[in-house]
């Protein structure tokens, strides 16, 4: 098995945010704090460290506490980007992202993609949903990797490629499928970040 203290956690909060008007996405409040700020307290107890992914108020993001790391490529190009500056400070040998937006996902998130990874020798985990239909969705943002992929990684980014299913199809990857669709539900957009609201607080 993987030690919680073997994983470091990457919370991703450097998106445009364009589909929510173009606000920093991470910093929109939900239940009384910003969203990136549950993304890291329901992640600190699943690893052995924390850090944020972010391009924009980096002093508001400090305030979390954790290390703030830009993006290792300019231009806002997508999560790969978050992953490679994960990668890029991460002393453990293992790193896990999730995103900001996203603040009720499984509290044994981390140890179910471990534990799939080990079980499948994989280099790569990566949450998935049921939905009611039965139809399994991949949730690429939900990613546990190996560190030591960041040469592979920075080869691929360097190469102009952005797509993250393009990038993990290189390597040994295995899909952890989670059948509570709802703790994977995301806030896109303002009106999304609203139905994440209790209804007595809508």
């Amino acid at each position: 098995m993987i030690a919680p203290g073997q994983i470091t956690g990457l919370v991703l909060a450097g998106g445009r945010g364009s589909r929510m008007g173009g606000v920093d996405k991470g910093l929109q409040n939900h239940l009384g704090i910003p969203l990136a700020l549950h993304a890291m307290l329901r992640l600190s107890p699943q690893v052995g460290h924390v850090m944020i992914n972010a391009n924009r108020n980096l002093g508001a993001y400090d305030s979390f506490g954790v290390p703030v790391w830009p993006d290792a490529i300019a231009d806002y190009p997508g999560p790969l980007a978050g992953f490679l500056a994960g990668l890029e400070h991460c002393d453990t040998p293992y790193l896990v992202t999730v995103p900001c937006d996203t603040p009720n996902f499984p509290t044994d998130l981390v140890a179910r993609l471990a534990a799939e990874l080990v079980a499948h020798d994989a280099r790569i985990a990566m949450a998935a949903t049921r939905g009611a239909d039965g139809i399994v969705q991949v949730q690429p943002v939900f990613c546990l990797m190996e560190s030591s992929l960041m040469d592979s990684l920075v080869e691929f980014t360097q190469s102009g490629q952005r797509k993250i299913d393009r990038w993990t199809a290189l390597h040994r990857c295995v899909e952890v499928v989670f059948d509570d669709e709802s703790a994977f539900a995301n806030a896109n957009t303002l009106h999304e970040l609203q139905q994440l609201q209790p209804s007595s607080a809508r």
